[in-house]
């Protein structure tokens, strides 16, 4: 028994935060829409490469989160290259970030904020800047 690597993650929300949402990482964030399988409820697959890294899933009107289950999810992060490119495609948009610096690595990181409040961070390892 082992783990083989990363999947993907799911985002639920209206249809109408999905459009946006799909909107924002498609062309802020550069992944791509992608196949989805015919489900029975409505969503999007956004991909890296040839991975389908984002599901999002519409929310249903009547859906509740229990009351017990805390959101713990903070931020999802991205391997990048070129971080000159990223900023200036921010700041086209005008989404907020931070930039940060790990001295010990020398990896540059972008944080920001997709329309739905879930963070993002973008990493550039050293010389990929």
């Amino acid at each position: 028994m082992s783990l083989l690597g990363f999947s993907h993650y799911n985002l639920r929300a209206s249809r109408a935060m999905l459009d946006t949402l799909r909107d924002f990482y498609v062309e802020v964030v550069g992944m791509q829409s992608g196949y989805r399988p015919p489900f029975q409820s409505f969503g999007y697959w956004l991909y890296i490469g040839e991975q389908a890294v984002l599901h999002l899933s519409e929310a249903r009107p009547d859906e509740t989160r229990p009351a017990h289950v805390v959101n713990t999810f903070d931020h999802v992060a991205l391997s990048c290259s070129n971080l000159a490119a990223f900023e200036e495609r921010l700041r086209k948009f005008e989404v907020r970030y931070t930039h940060d610096y790990v001295p010990v690595t020398g990896q540059e990181q972008l944080f920001f904020s997709d329309p739905a409040g879930n963070g993002v961070e973008l990493n550039f390892a050293k010389g990929d800047v």
